[in-house]
């Protein structure tokens, strides 16, 4: 082998090298970040649970009325009786747990 054909070889695979292992780098980043959001977010499902069994139960209605004829109190958050916010958590956690389903099976079917 010439010098310069091993020399055009080597420029080749540093140039490859240098195209692939941001690549690299951004998998990890990515896979870290997503084991720390799954771990959070198993350490939330029963938070959850209790909040989407909360929505729409006798104790949800209950606060509601009372919210309703003003005798909570005047600071209380009371986010978790607006019938929007919590539906569309529950939408929003469906949505997810669907598209995690969708990105795995085609991570498995493919090998990646």
């Amino acid at each position: 082998m010439s010098v310069k054909s091993s020399r055009s070889k080597i420029e080749k695979s540093v140039k490859r090298i240098n195209e692939i292992e941001p690549l690299l780098n951004e998998c990890q980043e990515a896979l870290s970040d997503l084991e720390t959001q799954l771990d959070r977010m198993d350490d939330l499902r029963k938070g959850m649970i209790k909040l989407f069994s909360y929505y729409g139960s006798s104790a949800w209605r209950s606060d509601l009325e009372l919210d309703e004829q003003g005798l909570l109190p005047e600071g209380l958050q009371r986010g978790v009786l607006s019938e929007d916010l919590v539906y569309d958590q529950i939408v929003a956690a469906r949505d997810a747990a669907y598209r995690m389903l969708e990105l795995a099976a085609d991570i498995l079917k493919n090998r990646i």
